[in-house]
């Protein structure tokens, strides 16, 4: 198989954040800031540095926001620029793609991530893909999909995922591998089930909100199967893939924040707040009044 170039990316973002109301009520829980950037914003970030041309955001109702989020404020730009404001102007400016880069198309029932991938099928075309979900923060000299890439065309393209090693005992809350052969930070990948009961799990190593796909994953899709918890599941559909092209796991070497668990946004929020030099000082002077 050769390994055609990777243009567009997929964010599924039509979840409802329901572990974090009443703030996402009115809020979509991807426009949460992570210090001064919505969450989102990062995986973009991330994305574009991979090399990215093209933005697929797959939404529901009320994520309006977020098409807003990635399109110009002339009013508020303009006001900026009267006042001379010209860093808060700049961060605004340097989080919009490309016209014409960003799509977005709706996901109208809940049935899980495999569907929301599936409602991007026409925008995503007969081309591989990546697929990004911004509640896993990724952060590392080096993006994660960027490292994923690497890897992609080294291995001759196929499926490539991301990887984690877990303890033990939340192995069942992933998609596991049953891991082959390994070279550096690549481990083939034999075999995965979807939130496998511990004692049935054939590792600890899981997958994380990172994936490369190839379209024929959308032919799996369309069959709209339900496997764990009655959804539609992603890992079902990139399982059936495994022989029929290259599939590899990466482990990259950035650390991984859960954005959607409330202690893993505020442990974000205070990892990269101690990241930024603008900030740091007076947040670990902070930090030190709560040590116990």
């Amino acid at each position: 198989m050769t390994s055609q170039r990777v243009r567009k990316a997929v964010f599924p973002v039509a979840g409802m954040g329901t572990r974090f109301l009443p703030a996402t009520k009115a809020v979509p829980k991807e426009m949460l800031p992570v210090v001064d950037k919505p969450v989102v914003q990062y995986a973009v970030e991330e994305a574009r540095e991979a090399g990215i041309e093209q933005f697929i955001f797959v939404t529901g109702r009320g994520k309006n926001v977020i098409e807003d989020h990635f399109d110009h404020a002339y009013e508020l730009e303009s006001l900026l620029m009267d006042r001379e404001k010209t860093a808060e102007l700049n961060s605004l400016l340097e989080v919009l793609p490309n016209t014409g880069s960003v799509s977005f198309t709706r996901q109208q029932k809940p049935l899980g991530l495999g569907h929301a991938v599936w409602c991007a099928r026409h925008l995503v075309g007969d081309e591989p893909f990546a697929v990004l979900l911004p509640d896993d923060l990724l952060v590392g000299s080096k993006g994660a999909l960027a490292q994923m890439m690497d890897a992609y065309y080294a291995v001759g393209g196929g499926v490539v995922v991301a990887a984690e090693e877990k303890p033990r005992a939340e192995v069942s809350r992933y998609g596991v591998i049953d891991p082959g052969k390994v070279h550096g930070n690549v481990t083939e990948v034999r075999g995965m089930v979807e939130k496998p009961p511990v004692e049935k799990a054939p590792s600890n190593l899981c997958i994380i909100g990172r994936y490369i796909l190839q379209p024929e994953i959308f032919e799996d899709l369309d069959r709209k199967e339900t496997g764990a918890g009655g959804e539609i599941q992603l890992t079902d559909s990139m399982a059936k893939m495994i022989g029929r092209m290259p599939f590899h796991a990466v482990t990259t070497d950035c650390q991984r924040y859960d954005c959607g668990d409330k202690v893993g946004f505020l442990q974000a929020n205070i990892a990269v707040g101690l990241s930024r030099p603008d900030i740091a000082p007076a947040l670990r002077d902070l930090l030190k009044k709560f040590e116990l």
